[in-house]
């Protein structure tokens, strides 16, 4: 625990006896700092899986295999309701960035279709509305574009280069109910310590043990702001103050702790979060259990939320040792 107070990362022991948390893993520098609960268990990761689905776009996009230019028209995308000539005027690129206008129902739940203006009122670019559709429909033209699934391209571009010790491409798979919509949620299990060498291969700009498995320029894309919280919609998704890049969430630097300038953070329902703190060198990677097959009414119970997660994160922070060049 060099570099941090034991006394301090103590209390992370009472904080979580008091929470829902199912497992914490604390990375400093490469090296685990804290651990909590089973970090080996493969639970669902919830929308954490849109922030790898991000990473995997990178090395095929550079490729050549994926264009973020290309249109739902372009690519033939369509949909049960339909889509009309306005919506199939999306981009990749705006489904990437969730402003693709299209408001067409998901197939599961847990976004902001609720609270979306009528369809064909918004341009495609022009409005930020966090719509499961546009991911999903990603995870589509992913593997329509690359001739690869999801969960192959998971396996080998982050699971065997990165050594993923509980990984089982068995235990992916898709869910969501079909008859709302022809695009199925690319659901991930994943452990929180196979979480956290995602959030190292992050945090080191695309390296790992000295290969570069994603390039740095795709990792600073994904990271770079396309949406101000203050532009986001509805008005409760501004309340964590997090801007928007390439399905990452970032933490703003008008409004953030000077410990998290320049952070970002992977984020999930009922408590799955991956945070990535580049200035001290540190990734946080947090899971609940929750199964998205069960009903979700039963499982507030084991929810952690944003603010209590960031009890967390802050307490590791506070821990640190200052140095005389911070």
């Amino acid at each position: 625990m060099e570099g941090y107070e034991t006394s301090q990362l103590e209390r992370l022991d009472r904080l979580l006896s008091e929470l829902n948390t199912q497992s914490l893993l604390v990375v400093s520098n490469g090296r685990v700092l804290y651990s909590f609960g089973d970090v080996s268990d493969t639970g669902y990761i919830a929308s954490v899986r849109k922030s790898v689905l991000a990473i995997l776009f990178g090395p095929y996009v550079e490729a050549g295999n994926l264009s973020l230019n290309d249109t739902l028209e372009t690519l033939g995308i369509d949909d049960h309701l339909g889509l009309s000539h306005q919506e199939k005027q999306a981009r990749v690129a705006d489904l990437l960035r969730s402003r693709s206008g299209v408001y067409h129902p998901a197939a599961n739940g847990g976004d902001s279709l609720a609270s979306a203006p009528p369809r064909g009122s918004k341009s495609p670019g022009s409005y930020f509305l966090y719509n499961n559709w546009d991911f999903n429909a990603l995870g589509h033209i992913f593997e329509q574009q690359t001739g690869v699934s999801v969960y192959t391209a998971l396996a080998l571009r982050l699971a065997e280069p990165l050594a993923f010790q509980d990984f089982d491409l068995s235990e992916q798979e898709l869910h969501g109910d079909e008859s709302r919509s022809q695009y199925l949620a690319y659901h991930m299990f994943l452990s929180a310590r196979d979480l956290a060498r995602i959030g190292v291969l992050m945090l080191n700009e695309g390296r790992w043990h000295g290969q570069q498995l994603i390039s740095r320029e795709w990792i600073r894309t994904i990271t770079s702001e396309t949406t101000d919280f203050t532009d986001m919609h509805p008005a409760n998704q501004r309340e964590q103050e997090l801007d928007f890049g390439i399905l990452w969430w970032l933490f703003d630097e008008r409004h953030s702790n000077e410990a998290y300038q320049g952070a970002y953070v992977a984020q999930g329902s009922y408590g799955q979060f991956l945070l990535v703190v580049p200035k001290y060198k540190l990734v946080i990677a947090h899971k609940t259990r929750y199964q998205p097959v069960s009903n979700a009414q039963e499982y507030h119970s084991v929810s952690v939320s944003w603010e209590q997660f960031m009890q967390i994160a802050d307490t590791v922070v506070g821990a640190r040792i200052r140095e005389p060049s911070d």
